[in-house]
């Protein structure tokens, strides 16, 4: 993995990132890489939220990679703190090539920095391929997700 940076994302980045989210058999239906409006309005926030990290992965110049980490303070487990991680892509011409492992384990490794005593994350239950990579890398299906569509 010569020359790949993990760095903060900037809204110059958002264009990249969201052609990532929309580059799979579920985003291509919910995201729209047309408006950019929405996302860089949720990028202001989220980059003036200290609790939020987006980040991506670059090489040659190039966005192949991107996640996106949130702590949350709660009162359960003794008052710990957790990192959520959100919205990990690779880049199309990047899966299998192990970018995604160093991804998992930059969050990992920044959220012990940030106090974190768990990282956890959600998966669509059709995202079998992406279930198995997280199994692989030691996250373990402990809970069932529900949702509410407002």
């Amino acid at each position: 993995m010569t020359d790949l940076e993990i760095r903060p994302a900037t809204a110059a980045d958002v264009p990249a990132i969201v052609a990532l989210l929309a580059d799979d058999f579920l985003g291509a239906t919910r995201e729209n890489p047309d408006d950019l409006a929405p996302y860089l309005d949720a990028f202001a926030r989220a980059d003036a939220d200290p609790n939020q990290h987006i980040v991506v992965a670059e090489r040659d110049g190039r966005v192949v990679g991107t996640l996106q980490l949130t702590v949350i303070q709660g009162l359960s487990l003794k008052a710990a703190k957790r990192a959520q991680v959100e919205s990990v892509r690779i880049h199309r011409g990047e899966r299998g090539s192990g970018l995604g492992t160093i991804l998992m384990e930059w969050s990992a490794t920044r959220a012990r920095e940030l106090g974190c005593t768990v990282v956890q994350l959600t998966s669509n239950a059709q995202r079998t391929d992406a279930h198995r990579f997280y199994e692989r890398l030691g996250y373990e299906p402990t809970h069932i997700g529900f949702k509410l569509a407002l």
